[in-house]
């Protein structure tokens, strides 16, 4: 493990500028709710295809009960249904609606539009921030 001051340093300045660019005020603007509680990380991970609840569960690190609670609020907004499992009755499949996809959209087109700060940054500088971040997500992170 890295304990070196540089690397403290360095990781201090990218988790605060990270944490400075939230975009929770403008997803909630867009959507005309917060997404807080987990419900983006269960938004994204349905982008994916239709889950279970023990699955979002367990994709998302809560136990059942708090990721049917997730779910409930998703399905008062009118993002996810349920729907018969097709291999065992006893379970539900969840599922994006039309208006589900349409916000998920909306989500990532936000959260993955580069802040004004990195205008700041040359090209090259772009590049060098590029393969470091590339080199430091390698082993799948």
């Amino acid at each position: 493990m890295v304990t070196d001051d540089s690397a403290t340093r360095s990781w201090a300045l990218l988790y605060d500028f990270v944490e400075a660019q939230g975009r929770r005020a403008e997803l909630a603007q867009a959507l005309g709710f917060s997404l807080g509680g987990g419900r983006g990380k269960v938004l994204t991970r349905l982008g994916e295809g239709p889950r279970t609840l023990r699955d979002i569960a367990a994709d998302i690190g809560v136990d059942a009960p708090y990721a049917t609670v997730i779910v409930d609020k998703l399905e008062s907004h009118g993002l996810v249904d349920r729907r018969p499992h097709p291999d065992d009755r006893r379970r539900k499949l969840v599922a994006l609606t039309e208006a589900g996809r349409d916000a998920l959209t909306t989500v990532e087109a936000i959260l993955r539009r580069p802040p004004a700060a990195m205008d700041r940054l040359s090209e090259t500088q772009r590049q060098t921030l590029l393969e470091l971040l590339t080199e430091l997500t390698a082993d799948g992170v």
